[in-house]
């Protein structure tokens, strides 16, 4: 019988259709979105893996020329020539963020009508703050994410969340898109005669004048339109906001937190954990990315050159020897950095991934999968 404390991943995302693989950056989030995708399909669930990735490297590992904001079907052939083998009903689904094509499709969806929806996606302003806008490609992930669980095509939708210097980005972009297009200094712009005309006053409007007879661009006229097009969606872009933050707090929603053995990454680590839990959001546990397990197993130095001088010779045993006291420092500072990260969580074991040379392909996202999935 498993204890509670070693659970399989298997059996902690079950039930699950929403899986965010959320922490630092520059800890393999990407690969391990994807290889907990490939070991849902490996089980028989219809799975997409939504990556923030802009490098690519995800259509690279999957054998796929490129990605785009659609789903694509990683063909099983493929997989079956890389000795991965799927149950039935078992499909693997790729795809990227596509952040302005999000927010279009979020305007084409709540446009009361043709005009004010050509009028938006046409305005110059628009265009800029749709890709510009702070939180917008967290925002637009969740969104994505949102739909996605909504239409109810896959069994699970698996999310690699941006890379970011605060991973708290992804948790409060909802709820700070949310208050711009609430806020009070957005407001005063959509009040015909408010605030904005008296911005863009007589000094504001000669500047502008003159800026459009240079250059052509008539920018008052696209500021103008923009705002008094944006009280029409204003709502709707609200509403959206706040669903759209629901579903990362609803039940069949889950977090792995993604990090590695390094100090830094693991403390940031541990923080993202804890908002987690005051944000209400629920964990299934952590991954712990890179870690270096090979050493001296508790033999000093001498001793291990003298177990292996009989098969290897003296001189290539001292050299082994010698590599694997370097790799025991490092095996030991992992080991006692995922002990300090085991204090913190309390969802079950972490995770643990070795560090694994070369590039990620099919065959290295099978490796992963079957550290994960032990």
């Amino acid at each position: 019988m498993t204890s509670a404390r070693h659970r399989p991943l298997a059996e902690r995302l079950r039930g699950k259709r929403v899986c965010i693989c959320a922490g630092p950056g520059g800890v393999g989030k990407t690969t391990t979105s994807a290889a907990i995708a490939l070991g849902l399909a490996r089980r028989g669930q219809k799975v997409v893996v939504l990556t923030i990735d802009p490098a690519q490297r995800l259509a690279t590992a999957l054998g796929l020329e490129q990605l785009d904001g659609a789903p694509h079907l990683v063909d099983p052939a493929e997989l079956a020539e890389h000795g991965i083998e799927l149950a039935p009903g078992g499909e693997l689904w790729a795809m990227t963020l596509d952040v302005k094509g999000t927010f279009d499709a979020l305007i084409q969806r709540l446009a009361p009508d043709e005009r004010t929806r050509e009028e938006v996606l046409g305005n110059r302003i628009y265009q800029e703050l749709s890709t510009a806008l702070a939180g917008s490609q967290e925002f637009t992930a969740i969104a994505r994410l949102y739909d996605l669980d909504r239409e109810g095509e896959f069994d699970v939708v698996v999310l690699d969340t941006p890379p970011s210097r605060n991973a708290l980005d992804f948790l409060e972009a909802p709820g700070r898109l949310q208050r711009f297009f609430e806020g009070r200094a957005l407001r005063v712009f959509l009040v015909p005669g408010g605030l904005a005309a008296r911005v863009l006053g007589r000094g504001t409007g000669l500047v502008l004048a003159m800026f459009t007879r240079v250059t052509g661009i008539d920018l008052m006229g696209d500021i103008a339109t923009f705002f008094r097009s944006l009280g029409d969606i204003t709502e709707g872009i609200t509403e959206r906001a706040r669903h759209t933050g629901a579903l990362l707090r609803e039940a069949p929603t889950v977090f792995m937190v993604v990090t590695s053995p390094e100090p830094e990454p693991a403390r940031e680590a541990m923080y993202f954990a804890h908002k987690l839990h005051e944000a209400g959001m629920r964990r299934a546990g952590l991954i712990v990315n890179r870690m270096h397990l090979e050493g001296l197993h508790g033999h000093d130095i001498e001793e291990l050159r003298a177990l292996l001088a009989e098969q290897l010779g003296e001189e290539l045993a001292a050299r082994v020897a010698a590599n694997l006291a370097d790799f025991d420092v490092l095996a030991r500072r992992d080991a006692e950095s995922v002990g300090a990260l085991e204090r913190t969580f309390d969802d079950g074991d972490p995770l643990l991934v070795p560090h694994l040379n070369g590039d990620v392909d099919l065959r290295g996202l099978a490796e992963v999968e079957r550290h994960l999935f032990a």
